[in-house]
């Protein structure tokens, strides 16, 4: 009798663990089920994502994949019906993970993206639960109603893939160092974003002396540059080529270093990396004020807003990847009104630019990153604590939040 009454709440919290994956599969499944009936190609080519598409086919078929002319053509074949083609800014450190789009239409591209980005953002809502301790509220599943995930999953954008790679991180660089460096290689994609983090990984390393983290991202990125060049030999100097001649850095991008720069001379580039390096600056101090405490999975959420504030180049997409910042605040807010009603505002206030289609190099999106940086700030007064540490995989803390 005492053997059959402990196994029944395992039994019963199986169950409802097996149950709450099966409704996110459904979910998920019924997603992709109304993509399949209603899109086509030219609604593929009206998402961000056919740039990643239009570039994976060029390069399965031995092309540049930066190619502007020859990326315009096929998109146009499509049914692109802009006058300029998308075209994908980011480096060549990851093009074969995403390979198979380079074999299939841009209809069946854009379904298995989008099965992609939902399953990313399943375990990262997963894995965020199992950090906190497994809780019983469900304030993890927020993480398909945070407005930047859900424009990432509108648009097709990467930010979902950063969200994942920054999650695995805080879950495994205590327990499984060489695993959490190679988690960040999509953060390779955008490096500006993250760049205060990477400043303080590097002096939190230097201290441990123990350099398995950046090991770990240092042979990721080798491998997986080494299996671009494998597919494209010329592949980073056409990709130098494409941004010169684009000239990105004379597009106006919703960032507040990119609008100084543009209030104060547009011309003058180097204005909008200031407030980067000064964030780089903080970041040192801020880790150094704190090395004896620090933890990755509370004070490295803050570098991560800060980052995400201050970087040069940058889309409210990108903001997905803040998502375990705000979980932090939330169930560090508590009963705290006041802080659930300005979130409330904050949500609110994004979902606007996505029901209202605002483009996203609109300057609509400059407030959102300072917004959700203030809010952490706010919700975070006082909490020591707001993550459980992350625990070594088969050993997680057992109190729940």
């Amino acid at each position: 009798m005492a053997g059959e009454n402990k196994s029944a709440p395992v039994t019963e919290g199986l169950g409802r663990r097996l149950a709450a994956a099966a409704i996110v599969a459904l979910g998920a499944c019924f997603i992709l089920g109304i993509y399949a009936l209603t899109i086509d190609d030219k609604n593929a080519t009206g998402r961000d994502y056919i740039q990643y598409w239009a570039a994976e086919q060029q390069l399965a078929h031995h092309a540049d994949p930066y190619d502007i002319n020859a990326i315009y053509l096929l998109e146009k074949s499509r049914g692109l019906q802009e006058d300029s083609p998308k075209v994908t800014f980011s480096p060549p450190v990851a093009f074969e993970l995403a390979l198979p789009l380079g074999y299939m239409g841009a209809k069946a591209g854009l379904l298995l993206w989008l099965a992609a980005l939902l399953t990313c953002a399943s375990l990262s809502m997963w894995v965020l639960w199992r950090m906190h301790g497994r809780p019983d509220s469900r304030l993890h599943v927020l993480v398909f109603g945070f407005p930047p995930t859900l424009a990432c999953l509108m648009s097709g954008q990467l930010g979902i893939f950063f969200l994942l790679g920054v999650v695995l991180f805080l879950w495994l660089h205590n327990s499984r160092p060489w695993l959490a460096g190679a988690a960040l290689l999509g953060c390779a994609l955008k490096p500006h974003l993250f760049l205060p983090c990477v400043v303080v990984l590097v002096l939190w390393s230097l201290r441990r002396r123990n350099f398995a983290v950046i090991g770990g991202f240092v042979l990721a990125l080798a491998v997986s540059c080494g299996l671009t060049l494998l597919l494209d030999v010329n592949a980073w100097q056409q990709y130098f080529d494409m941004m010169r001649s684009t000239r990105v850095l004379d597009i106006f991008i919703p960032t507040l270093a990119v609008a100084m720069r543009f209030a104060i001379d547009p011309a003058a580039h180097w204005i909008e990396f200031v407030p980067e390096v000064l964030a780089c600056a903080w970041a040192v101090w801020y880790y150094v004020t704190r090395r004896d405490r620090w933890q990755w999975s509370r004070e490295g959420l803050l570098v991560l807003l800060v980052g995400a504030v201050c970087t040069p180049y940058s889309f409210f997409t990108d903001q997905a990847v803040l998502f375990p910042a705000i979980l932090a605040g939330m169930y560090a807010a508590g009963k705290n009104v006041a802080a659930w009603v300005l979130l409330a505002f904050i949500f609110a206030g994004s979902m606007v630019g996505i029901l209202a289609a605002i483009q996203l190099p609109s300057p609509f999106y400059l407030w959102t990153a300072p917004a959700w940086l203030a809010w952490y700030l706010y919700a975070m007064r006082g909490e020591k604590s707001a993550i459980i540490p992350a625990a070594p995989p088969g050993n997680y803390a057992s109190t729940p939040r």
